[in-house]
Order: C-alpha cells, then structure tokens, then sequence
C-alpha cells in the first residue's frame, strides 16, 4: 500500500473514531507522493493532495518541510506548473514556513541573476526572523561581494521591518468570561499528565482540555458572542500553577485563542486567561510565547474591619469579599491602551502588568520567539552594515539602585546578562536577557519541544549551552506501546541536536530513566549558572533554575539565551536545632506553615526566588527544598551554602558526570567532559578565594525575610489537599501543612517513595527502618502496598555496592527488570513492597497511578485533584505529601502512626538532618561596576 492510501486510511480512522482533522503531515516521503498525484492532473485523488499539501503541511525544519519548499522553488523558476498555485501564491506560502528550508530557497530566488524571482523573495524575506548563521552568512557574503539585494535586506533587518510593519494590537478588546474552576488551576486541568502521550498531536490532546462538558460551554459563548474572546479564568485562585506546561496554553489556544497561519493547522495563538491571584510565573512565561494575555483580576479582596486588620474565619485564614462579578457569560473590554478592565463604561481593575512594553511586543509579533530571534536579527544587521540599529524595540528595563547591595539571584543575572547598556549592577525589576548554561528537556513534553525547535528552524544546540540532557523519567513506570513509539524518535531527534539523551539511539549504552531533576542537578556544576528545564521542579540546589515550557526549553537550546525579568526574592533562614526525630522533608513543609502564619496568610513566596540560607546541606538534600518551592508558588529558589560544602556538592557532581562519560554517554562534542572541566575550574576559583561560594551582599533588599523556627517542629509535617474542605477554592492548594497526630487512626491505602523529591539517604532511611521494624517485630509486613522508585541508576548502584539494595530486594514482592520492562500500568496493588525502575512513577499519572478512592501518603511534590489517584462516586482520592520515614512506617501499619509509634520505628537511624549555618551567609557590600 502506498504511503498516501495509508494515510488516508489512518484519516479515516481519526474521524471514525475519534472525530479528529487529518493529522499534519511532517514525512517527506508522504508528501513527496502527495506532490506526484499533484503532477498528474487525471489522479483521482490529486484535489485532497493540493489541500494537504496547501493546509496540512508542517513548517520549519521538518522533513516535510523541505520537500514543500522545494517544489515551491520550482513552481516559482517555472520548472513546474501548477494552475492553483501561481508564483506568487507559492511565495505567500513560503513566507508562512518560518525558516529553515524555505528560507535557503528564498535566499537561493533573492540572490539570483533574475529580478523577476529575486524582488518578490527579498521582500518575502524581508518579513521573516527565524534566520540562524547559515543563512546570515550567505546574506553577509553577498553584501560583501556587492549584491545590491542584499544589501536591501540587510537594511530593512537593521530597522527591524519585520517587527515596526506589523499592525499593532487593538486598543480595544471585548472578552467573555468562562470560569474554568474555583480556587488555583492547575495545568494538569487544562494538559491532564495522564494524556502526555498525545500531546504532540495537538488536535487530540485539546480534546482533554478540562472536561467535554467545558468544552461545550467554550463553544456556545463563542457562538453567542462572536465578536468577543472567550477567556479561561481561576475564580479565587491562580491561574496555571504546577507543571510549567505549553501544552496548557496550547489547548487554551486551540478553545479560545486565534489560528497563526491559515496554510499551518492547529497552531493557536493568543488565548486570554486570567485568575484572581493571577497567572503563576512559569504559565505566564507560556502564555507570553504565544503572545496571549494573562490577567491578574484582583476580583476578591482580604474582607478588613472598621480599624483595617483582616477579618479571619475559624481556621484563621483571611475572609474574601467579591470586589466585582466575573460569572461566566460576562461580558468585559481590555482596553490595551489605558491599561484597564472595564464593564460597559465601568473601571474594574487595572491590568498595566499584563501589558508591560516586553508583553505588548509578544503580543504584536505573535509571541516571545519573534522577539528573541527579531533583536538577533537586527543587531547582526546593524553590525554587518557598520551602524547602529535604530531603538525599535522597548529597551531592556535597567534599574540600578546607588548604594544597594545585590542578592543572590541579582548576582547571577548581572553575571549572565547580554546586552546590558548599564554600567552599574541591575537590581529586580530590570528586564535583560541572559545566557543559560544548563538545559533540560524532559520525556512526556520533549516531542513539543522538537515541534517547537522544527517550527523555529533550529538544526543544532547553540554553542553557548554547557550542558544539555533529555529524559526518559516521566515514561519510566511502563514500556507501552504508547511509549515505545514516542521516546525512540524523541531519542534520536535530540541526540542528533547535540543533547545527552537517556537513550541512546544507537543502543550503545544501557537507556537510563533517571529523573530529570536529579541529573540536572548533577551537570550544573557553578553556583552561578542559570537552568531552564522543561518542568516546573527545574529547582536546582546549585545556581539559579526555573521551570519552562517546552517552546521556552527550545528557544534556550536553539539561542543559547532566554529573556526574563529579576525576580524580587525573599530571604529564608533558620533558628533553633532539629530534633533527633524530625526529618529535613519536615523541615520544608515547616517552611510554608511558618511563612504563611508570620505573613497573616499572604504567600509572600509566589512569583518570587526564594533564597535559602542552607549553609552546610549538601547539594543533594538540599534539592529536597528548592524542589518543593515549586509548590510554595515561587519562581525559582536559590541554595546559598559555605564554600566547603559547595566543593563537596561539585566533587559528587563531577563524579556522577564521570560516571555518564564511562557508561558512553558523552556526545561527540564532549559536552560531559566540557562539565568536568567547567567543576575543575569552579572548585580552584573557590579554594583560591578568587571567587567564592555564591553569597548575597550584606544590605541586599528583599521583599520579606522569613525566619524558620526548627525548635517549633516537634512532629512529621504533612501537606493535604484538604479535599473535602466546604470552600472549594482552597482545595488542593499546597498550602495546607499539618502535623501528624492530626491524622489519629486515619486508614492509609497506598504509600510512595520516589520522584525528584528523594535522595540516596531516603533509600539508606528505608533500609534502616525495616532492619529496625524486623528487629522489633521479627518480621516485616506491610498492611498497605509500599512503591519504591529510586531517582536515578547511579543511587540503586551506590546502594548496591554499600548493602542496601540487599535489605530492600530481601523484603519486596516485585523488583524492576530493565531487560523485561513492565508493558502495562498496575491498576490494583497487593500490600507488599514494589521495587519500581528509577523515574516519576505515581508522582506523573500519566502511567502508574493508586486504586480510585485510596488515601495515599507519598515523599511525591503533587497535590493535584486525579494526579496520583482519582476519585470514585463514594470518596475522593487523596494524596497527602510527607518523608520517608513516614510513609515507610504507614504502609507497615496500614494507616497514620501515633508518635510513640514513630519515634520508636527511627530511633537510632541517621535521618536527613539539618543545622542552621552558625555564621552569616553574606558578603561585605562594595561597589562594583558590572562586567
């Protein structure tokens, strides 16, 4: 059967069962078939061929792609002959395949003998960004040698044409509300992690979005008001918190948003979402790459008394008034120039940090991408010319404050911004772009990230990147076929871009399903690095690390750059001792409890770094904190250790690395032992004092300062979803931090040990706790299953050579084999102690997930309503977040222990312990220019 027929059998097939389009089509080899029946003009088939090739075809550097543009080239020369597609048409659909190989066609017609091919390209050309060296070379080489054309594009570059030509937003825009849900939205509401397999097929993944039912509404506002944009709102809450997930904003846009190319199907742009408390920071970075909107409504407000202290309910926490009405079906106008919401003539709020000069760029060149690779552009242009580029885009925002000192983060940006016209230190607020040293691209959103770097016709990691590393954690649990046809071809596809992948496509080495997190915190190897990672617990222990999107991860590996703002921070740091009992994971759900508490309710965490005084915590446990600011809604976090303990943290990376480079891993650049010799250099730096361990200046300014009291926690510490509260908004918000002997009796049906948020010394707590349980009891016996996933190999290998391994195998009822992965996910579990393959297992539910209904107690990092286990008719499912001392003793007991209980099963074992730095964290401010 020929590739077309098949084709058309699987379209069949979507729209029998599924109801969906045709799938895009990115083969070469299909469209090569389908531009032959496009030659015959007697094929039965040859008017849906012209369609798929005019509507269905994928852009960028697609294989399908190159094929397009090259019989674009050939209608346009008049070596081929196609009565629908005129030259001229043929050059507008050569401006909408944004780079690649349609940007080497054009530069072939710009650069010809014939003015009649050569005028129409350049102009063609004159709107397009997405050029990368290849294609600036030949333009630069022509200019050189005197080509005119050239010449002309070069200086339409130079005044950024592409951008200043585009028509500017609307002054005025009318929205629809739609509320989506009460309380924080999660993306795992709008991208449910049980569909990550779909996600790059865009149409199907859409039809997740929240529910059919939402889906329906969508479509009914739109139709009864279809000259207004619907938009998606968290009513008392944020919107987008959790995973960092362009998939989100894709499916938004798909419902909500506008088409970007009539001749590109299923890429959306422009949605408009809004919460209450706003967007959370690493959604909104999406939100931006599709140049959509993203409110913060403020619609309801702390209720205060007549002497302005807020009023509380019964558990304390602030009672909200509605300051005005967002029910779905109300009709609102953004009115983009006075930077406000309005109802008819009604002032309701002002929304000027949506529409910042940066935001209002995104906006009119149809997202972040365009801006990054337009600026780019035009600075090469100038420089090529001999100019200087004229001011077309808004300035980078610089603020510098005589006399302050620097925080941890601001040290850290001023270190890696680009560009910066100020010769004084920037502090938070300024807007710059930076490099990025470290990038991460994980398994369940890597194909979008592929899909993003076709779309933006990248063919190879910038130079810039230090190190780079695709995962396979997040499809660790189970090898399906759902699996077995995505992470192959994601395999490859990064590897040939110059990533260290998991797999190796030529299955040299063993393929590793550590988790992503973990292994970025092992290549980041300088204090002072900066980390995006395509997953919202990117929180390294070392640098600066933020959760991304996957178009933002592939704009950092194709640019080497991404461009932000300096976060406000906030400074953390301890008193007082732990106790013996108590473990570090105690300490950061503390954390959260004590802040909220000291700041009457206000998280003063979220959209801000955290940094954390840590002192001499090893980078490892350390990890266990800056991962869970995650849930703390912050931006990003920052570890700030003494120089004797960041050396100890670079020695273990630089071994683990060493280990990758003795298992094959290392890429013909020789990324991994570039890493070593980056550690080599870090650690000389620290030891000569030349450049010591990152600290802030001593009279840095911070938003807040929180102050952890470690003598106040005298029990495990565990966030609930709180799933039953009667307000439904504070359901599942992370921000429910209580201690143990709150949960007497309560049953427990299924713990979990494992994901980012565990160490080598969780699994050494397991197998001390059941030498300890054994020898109390004789034996061990579980009441409730126990499921273990160590977090990478080179952990189960360490315990291995130490004898833990021993004790863990000795007690469990099944033990991962990689030679025979399992094919299925578990849907019912026997009370016994699972060994799983190191990954994300229960913490992803996109593969493994608890029985419905179970009340689960797991060391994972989410709370989401349906992540790990979802609800039955008769009870919700819950997933109450604790240590692994805790969970461990649960699932021996089958429901919460007492204290004495506890207290006897740790006794005498070396828990994750912590001790306040004794000296202060800082540095003696002097004022220096920036470099």
């Amino acid at each position: 059967m020929s590739l077309y027929l098949e084709y058309i059998k699987e379209i069949e097939s979507r729209k029998a069962d599924l109801g969906l389009a045709p799938k895009p089509i990115d083969s070469a080899e299909l469209l090569s078939e389908i531009i032959a029946q496009i030659k015959d003009q007697n094929h039965e088939h040859r008017e849906d061929s012209l369609k798929f090739f005019i509507y269905n075809t994928l852009p960028g550097t697609t294989s399908a792609a190159g094929v397009k543009a090259k019989f674009l080239k050939e209608i346009i020369l008049g070596q081929e002959s196609v009565s629908e597609i005129t030259p001229e048409f043929a050059f507008e659909l050569l401006s909408h395949m944004k780079g690649g190989p349609s940007i080497e066609v054009l530069l072939d017609l710009a650069l010809s003998d014939d003015p009649s091919v050569s005028a129409p390209a350049a102009a063609v050309l004159k709107s397009q960004v997405f050029l990368y060296e290849a294609d600036t070379s030949r333009l630069q080489a022509a200019y050189k040698a005197g080509n005119a054309v050239a010449k002309d594009i070069l200086e339409s570059y130079a005044k950024a044409e592409f951008f200043t030509k585009l028509p500017d937003i609307d002054e005025k825009i009318e929205v629809v509300t739609y509320i989506a849900g009460e309380g924080d939205i999660s993306t795992d509401l709008l991208s449910p992690g049980h569909q990550a397999h779909s996600r790059a097929d865009r149409e199907l993944h859409g039809k997740c979005m929240i529910t059919p039912e939402a889906q329906d509404e969508i479509k009914a506002l739109q139709a009864k008001h279809p000259g207004a944009k619907v938009m998606l709102i968290a009513e008392k809450g944020t919107m987008g918190v959790g995973s960092s997930r362009m998939s989100g904003v894709n499916n938004v846009a798909l419902w909500a948003g506008e088409q970007a190319s009539p001749y590109v199907p299923f890429i959306n742009i422009a949605p408009v979402v809004a919460g209450t408390n706003g967007i959370a920071p690493i959604f909104l970075t999406t939100v931006d790459v599709t140049g959509g909107i993203g409110l913060d409504l403020k619609n309801w407000v702390k209720k205060v008394d007549a002497d302005g202290n807020t009023v509380t309910d019964k558990n304390g926490d602030p009672i909200l008034e509605e300051a005005y009405s967002v029910a779905t079906g109300t009709i609102l106008t953004i009115d983009t120039k006075a930077k406000k919401l309005y109802k008819g003539d009604e002032e309701l709020v002002d929304v000027s940090s949506a529409f910042t000069p940066q935001k209002m760029e995104f906006m009119k060149a149809g997202g972040s991408y365009a801006v990054t690779f337009g600026k780019k552009l035009q600075t090469l242009a100038a420089e090529t010319l001999g100019i200087d580029a004229p001011q077309v885009y808004a300035p980078s925002k610089e603020i510098s404050h005589e006399g302050q000192g620097l925080t941890a983060v601001e040290k850290i940006f001023n270190r890696n911004a680009v560009g910066v016209a100020s010769d004084t230190p920037l502090h938070a607020g300024s807007n710059v772009r930076v490099k990025v040293n470290i990038v991460g691209s994980q398994d369940t959103t890597g194909p979008m990230t592929c899909q993003e770097l076709e779309a933006m016709a990248a063919s190879t990691i910038s130079p810039l990147v230090d190190g780079a590393y695709q995962s396979g954690c997040h499809t660790a649990s189970v090898w399906d076929s759902k699996a077995q046809a995505n992470i192959p071809k994601l395999m490859s596809f990064m590897n040939n871009f110059g990533l260290i992948t998991a797999r190796d496509p030529k299955g040299v080495y063993h393929a590793m399903t550590d988790v992503i997190h973990k292994v970025l915190n092992d290549i980041t190897v300088d204090d002072r690095a900066i980390i995006i990672g395509g997953d919202s617990h990117t929180r390294m222990s070392k640098g600066v690390a933020f959760g991304a999107d996957s178009g933002t991860v592939a704009i950092a590996l194709a640019t080497g750059e991404s461009a932000m703002p300096i976060p406000d921070s906030v400074k953390v740091v301890f008193k007082g001792h732990m106790k013996s009992h108590m473990d570090f994971r105690d300490v950061v759900h503390a954390t959260q409890a004590q802040m909220l508490k000291q700041f009457g309710g206000e998280n003063v965490f979220q959209g801000r770094i955290i940094e954390v005084h840590i002192g001499t915590l090893m980078a490892d446990q350390a990890f266990t904190f800056t991962d869970w600011t995650a849930e703390m809604k912050a931006k990003a976090s920052i570890c700030i250790s003494n120089d004797e303990t960041l050396i100890k943290s670079i020695e273990l990376a630089k071994s683990r690395i060493q280990i990758m480079i003795n298992k094959g891993m290392d890429n013909e650049a020789n990324m991994l032992a570039g890493l070593i010799k980056l550690a080599d250099k870090r650690i000389e730096e620290i030891k000569s004092g030349v450049q010591p361990a990152l600290s802030p200046d001593d009279n840095a300014k911070y938003y807040a300062e929180v102050t952890v009291d470690l003598d106040a926690i005298s029990e495990p510490m565990i966030a609930d979803p709180d799933v039953n509260n009667d307000d439904v908004s504070k359901r599942y918000t992370h921000d429910v931090i209580r201690p143990v002997s709150y949960y007497k009796n309560k049953p427990v049906d299924l713990g979990f040990v494992g994901s980012c948020m565990v160490h080598k010394g969780d699994m050494q707590i397991i197998a001390q706790m059941l030498r300890n349980l054994e020898k109390q009891n004789g034996s061990v016996e579980f009441k409730a299953p126990l499921v273990v996933a160590p977090p990478t190999y080179n952990i189960v290998d360490e315990l291995k050579a130490e004898g833990d391994w021993e004790v863990l195998e000795k007690y469990s009822g099944f033990v991962f084999d990689d030679d025979k992965p399992k094919g299925e996910a578990r849907t019912k579990y026997d009370n016994i102690l699972y060994l799983e393959r190191p990954g994300c297992n229960l913490c992803m539910g996109n593969q493994e997930k608890a029985e419905p209904g179970d009340t689960v107690i797991a060391t994972s990092t989410r709370l989401f309503q349906g992540r790990v286990v979802a609800d039955t008719a008769e009870k919700k499912g819950e997933s109450l977040l604790g240590s692994t001392p805790l969970v461990v003793l649960s699932t021996v007991l089958g429901r919460f222990p007492t204290m004495d209980e506890y207290t006897a099963a740790v006794e005498g074992i070396d828990l994750t312990n912590f001790e306040p730095p004794t000296e202060e964290m800082s540095t003696k401010y002097i004022p220096v220019k920036a470099v």
